[in-house]
């Protein structure tokens, strides 16, 4: 990344305890939750995999095709499954992105960026009109997202689209009601985690 490794190393840590809760998520909820969760996790430990510094790890060559295969068939359950909810067309955006990216850094792509931790050195790569749609499409999903978190009658909530609706959840309602609304913020901040991280590796091509 342009940061340097310590910057991969941020990106690479973010992304790891965001899949760990995911996967802690997996044990609690409804079916469809726990589906969610499974994703949410696979799309964090995937990302940081990628976010390593290329120079304490280099990836095999044959690592980019795994990345392809299995964010691939990622985005073919995320398609199968947005019949159910429209937020598994964010995961189809984001496995979409994460195919994109380990074609773009595979060993021979044209203008490859390399290892998303590796720094700037390998130049632009990919399709830049593809990588500004991403690019925006993630500004805006972490806009909103953060406008979430925020509680509602602020300037800045309304501003992006946001509300308290998990912390009004979480109010009046007892321990039980606290913890969920607490259980609710967190998943909202580790999907906004993701998305910032996201838009970081997308702006390394």
């Amino acid at each position: 990344m342009h940061g340097g490794a310590l910057a991969g190393w941020l990106l690479m840590a973010l992304c790891a305890v965001s899949g760990a809760y995911c996967l802690l998520r997996t044990r609690t909820g409804t079916p469809q939750e726990r589906r969610t969760a499974r994703g949410e996790a696979l799309m964090g430990f995937g990302m940081a995999a990628m976010a390593v510094p290329a120079a304490v790890l280099t990836p095999p060559e044959g690592a980019w095709a795994v990345y392809g295969v299995v964010f691939g068939a990622a985005a073919l359950r995320a398609l199968w499954s947005a019949r159910h909810g429209s937020h598994h067309l964010h995961h189809l955006v984001g496995s979409l992105a994460m195919v994109y990216m380990a074609v773009t850094m595979a060993p021979g792509a044209a203008g490859a960026g390399g290892h998303a931790g590796h720094g700037a050195a390998g130049g632009a790569g990919g399709v830049p009109l593809l990588t500004g749609v991403l690019l925006v499409y993630y500004a805006l999903y972490v806009l909103r997202s953060a406008g979430h978190l925020i509680p509602a009658g602020t300037g800045v909530a309304s501003f992006a689209g946001g509300s308290a609706e998990g912390v009004v959840r979480g109010g009046g309602g007892g321990v039980v009601g606290s913890a969920t609304g607490v259980g609710t913020e967190l998943t909202m901040a580790c999907r906004l985690t993701m998305g910032i991280a996201m838009f970081a590796m997308l702006l390394t091509l």
